[in-house]
Order: C-alpha cells, then sequence, then structure tokens
C-alpha cells in the first residue's frame, strides 16, 4: 500500500498509509540524522512519536503548523516539534521516528471518519512502516518498535491523540495534549450560540458568507484530506486575513453552537440542539462544565460515545501530559482539567500544566523559546515526559 515520495530531505520520507476512493491518504516521517544516530541504533527498532495537526479538525494538513527555522535556528512554529527533532541532544541520541499524518477533515467527513484514519494509521504504522523503512538505499536500518509509540498533538490534534489513547492498536505509550480539544464536550462553549466576540477579540462571522459549509449542502463536499492554510497578501485591503474559508469553520461552527452536529454528523435530529436544551432548561449555561449528571449524558447516542473521550477513561489510559494556557478563549482549559480529573479518578498517571496569562497557540508565538525553552523550562519538562515512557 505504501508508496515512498521524493524528498530533498534526506531524513523525510513520504508514504501513503490508506486512499480514500483514490486519492492517498499521506503521512510524513521524519529520521534521526545519519551522523548522530548511533552504531547500534542503525540496526535497533527505535521509539516513534506520532503528532497530529490542529486546525479545528476543519483545516490543515501534515504540514500545517509545523516547525520552520528563523532566524538564529531556535524560533519555529512549534516548539514541540522542534525540540524534539532538532534541539534536544537527549531526544536526537534517543533517535525517535516522528511521524504527522493527514487525516480527513470535517465536513463532509465526520470524528467516525477521523476514527477510521486513526485507526488504519496505527496498522500501518505498525504493520508497513518498516517495510518502507527497509527500502531506503544506502541509508541505517531504522526499525520502528511497535511497542514504543506515543501520540502528541496540538488543539484538534490533541483531540486526535485522545482517540488514538482510546482506540488504537496497539495502545499508544504516552499522551502529550497541547490545549486539546475533547476534555469535554458538554459545555456552552460547544453547544451555545454566541452572539458576542468570543475568541481573541475577532469578529462575529456572517453564517451566509459558508453556506456550502453549512448542512446540508456540507454534504455536497467531496472528501477534503488536505487543506493547506492560506492567508490574504500585504496588497490586499485585508492583508493577513485567511484567503482559505476552511480556516475560519470550527470557529462559525462554535458560534452558531453546533460544533457537535459536524464532529458527529448528527444533524437531524441536531445532537447539539438536544443537548443545549437540557444545558440551558436546567440553568446550567453559564457553567464551565461539571461532571455532568445522566440527563445530559443520556442524550449522545451510543454509536457517538466513541468519540466523546470523557465517556472512554479506563484505568489502562496510557501516561499522559495535558498543557493548556489558562486564558485559552478557542479551547478553553477547563477541557484539560475536567480530563486530568477524570484520569486521576481512573488511576491513570496524567500530569496537567496550566500555562498561566497564555491564550491559544501559545507554543507558536515569537518569544515563546525564550518563555518556556530554556533549560529546564516546560519544553524540556514535555521532553522528559516522552523520555521517561519511550
Amino acid at each position: 500500500m505504501s508508496s515512498p515520495s521524493t524528498s530533498s530531505a534526506d531524513n523525510l520520507l513520504t508514504l501513503t498509509y490508506k486512499y480514500i476512493g483514490q486519492v492517498p491518504v499521506l503521512l510524513d516521517v521524519y529520521l534521526p540524522e545519519t551522523k548522530i544516530v548511533s552504531q547500534d541504533l542503525q540496526t535497533a527498532h527505535i521509539p516513534a512519536v506520532i503528532y497530529f495537526h490542529g486546525g479545528g479538525l476543519t483545516v490543515g494538513n501534515r504540514k500545517s503548523w509545523f516547525p520552520h527555522w528563523l532566524k538564529g535556528g531556535y524560533a519555529v512554529l512549534s516548539y514541540l516539534l522542534i525540540l524534539i527533532l532538532y534541539m534536544s541532544d537527549r531526544v536526537i541520541d534517543a533517535g525517535f521516528l516522528f511521524i504527522c499524518p493527514d487525516y480527513r477533515l470535517i465536513p463532509p467527513s465526520s470524528g467516525h471518519d477521523l476514527l477510521e484514519d486513526i485507526k488504519d494509521l496505527f496498522h500501518f504504522v505498525v504493520h508497513g512502516m518498516n517495510v518502507a523503512l527497509s527500502t531506503r538505499k544506502g541509508a541505517p536500518r531504522l526499525q520502528l518498535n511497535p511497542d514504543a509509540i506515543a501520540v502528541a498533538g496540538s488543539s484538534a490534534g490533541g483531540l486526535c491523540a485522545y482517540l488514538a489513547a482510546m482506540h488504537a492498536h496497539p495502545t499508544p505509550k504516552a499522551v502529550v495534549s497541547l490545549y486539546g480539544m475533547g476534555g469535554d464536550f458538554l459545555t456552552p462553549h460547544y453547544l451555545s450560540e454566541k452572539r458576542k466576540v468570543f475568541f481573541r477579540g475577532r469578529e462575529l462571522l456572517e453564517p451566509e458568507a459558508f453556506s456550502q459549509f453549512i448542512y446540508p449542502a456540507s454534504l455536497n463536499l467531496g472528501a477534503i484530506i488536505d487543506s493547506p492554510l492560506s492567508y490574504h497578501p500585504s496588497t490586499s485591503p485585508t492583508p493577513g486575513y485567511p484567503a482559505n474559508p476552511r480556516m475560519q469553520l470550527a470557529r462559525l461552527y462554535l458560534q452558531m453552537g453546533n460544533f457537535l452536529d459536524y464532529y458527529t454528523g448528527q444533524h437531524e435530529p441536531s445532537l447539539s440542539a438536544n443537548l443545549q436544551e437540557v444545558l440551558i432548561s436546567d440553568n446550567r449555561a453559564q457553567s464551565s462544565g461539571n461532571d455532568k449528571p445522566e440527563d445530559l449524558l443520556s442524550l449522545i447516542p451510543k454509536s457517538h460515545r466513541d468519540l466523546f473521550p470523557q465517556f472512554a477513561i479506563f484505568d489502562s489510559w496510557p501516561p499522559t501530559l495535558l498543557v493548556h494556557g489558562s486564558e485559552d478563549s478557542a479551547v478553553q482549559v477547563h477541557e484539560s482539567i475536567h480530563l486530568h480529573r477524570l484520569l486521576q479518578s481512573a488511576g491513570v498517571a496524567s500530569t496537567l500544566r496550566v500555562v498561566d496569562s497564555e491564550e491559544h497557540s501559545f507554543d507558536y508565538a515569537p518569544d515563546a523559546h525564550t518563555k518556556f525553552g530554556m533549560k529546564g523550562g516546560l519544553f524540556d519538562d514535555i521532553l522528559d515526559f516522552l523520555l521517561k515512557y519511550l
């Protein structure tokens, strides 16, 4: 099934892990630098980190929010990735593989399609990756250890990591989530219509401008796997504004209070409307979301519960590190707090790091390395966590 693609980087291999019809679904594998892989590791099975991109499940690809060197070689778009791949001698010496996959986006796909992609991804990584790695001519024989795989992701990518922890085989050895979605979907943030600005001070959107992405018209869309980020140029009347409308969809669905309809694929009857009715009638519309009584949980059909991490916490869930900015307006910090509490109650090794005064995507900020990348800082803690379990 896999088909290596040409690449200008010696340490990058692009593979197809499945097809949607005739369309390949790709992943990138970043390999340890040959010159720093020890002789012993050249024939050994080595650990891997699978990193899922963010984008609200509606936009992006395996290269979105991926690290790019800036002046001095320190500042990049995602410091978790750059530290794993380039900046930590400990991780480089450990010889990690780093895997970044594409996956189907909503709409027209749903979380059920995403879950299928995650399962297929793991099947390929475990059963097909080493075959692909063994075909690399003139390169050290690096092989993946299928019993040493961690998952990580930011925002929607954190949700993907949770779904992998719930359903992937083999179960990942560790989970790292940076401001991940899905720690608690039963809150007004997902279920209430917004009539005031709620995200980073940005304007409310006009749904009419996104009619093709709104149900039922959204059903006419073809499956979307790769939707790259795009911005209006400096010569535009709106320089720097998203040019790809999909970049606004997650915010639009949150604003409309029906994100869960698109996530589960249940529009008729609207799952969000049913949940919202109970939330409001029970005078919980202003709640940040605590443990929910059965009147809310019972409204989630069993067929959808596999998509809700909060319903699937078990004692064999992998050790988890949750990192979240206290002022996050895209994915509220409550979600990580809530999931952390559930994990601890189940006896899972869970660590929560709430980063004071930080918004969504704080690790992409120009000063992120100064704040978090110094020796003994937050990024070192992330690396130490991965090294501990891999």
